[in-house]
């Protein structure tokens, strides 16, 4: 699937939770609505499992604070490489840094109402 079907398919998923500083930034929060939880039916950006989001435009450094839902979680090893491989996609993205991070712990309440909607959590 390429970037443009992505970005149209994030912006069917709605708004976004972090309001985006650049279009670089809205570009990069679209693809993350495409990168599903390996073991939750939801997107990582609706999950609440990224806690910042940095994107310069002029240099297209970005990088990307996230959590995942458990410190155990048997992806921790790759998954962040797996985020930034997709990031890295986005026209004008030069290099991405995903940094993982465990504070503050991740819960049900970090998610938007649409991934509490689809997991019949409402």
């Amino acid at each position: 699937m390429g970037f443009r079907q992505w970005l149209s398919k994030a912006e069917e998923a709605g708004a976004s939770r972090l309001p985006p500083r650049s279009g670089l930034e809205q570009n990069v929060i679209s693809i993350l609505h495409s990168i599903f939880d390996p073991e939750i039916p939801v997107n990582i950006y609706d999950l609440g499992l990224i806690y910042g989001l940095k994107a310069d435009p002029a240099s297209g450094q970005v990088h990307i604070r996230m959590t995942l839902t458990a410190p155990g979680c048997p992806v921790a090893q790759t998954f962040p490489e797996t985020v930034a491989e997709v990031v890295r996609q986005v026209p004008g993205v030069e290099d991405v840094q995903v940094e993982l991070v465990w504070d503050p712990p991740w819960s049900r309440k970090m998610m938007s109402e649409a991934a509490r909607l689809e997991l019949g959590m409402l």
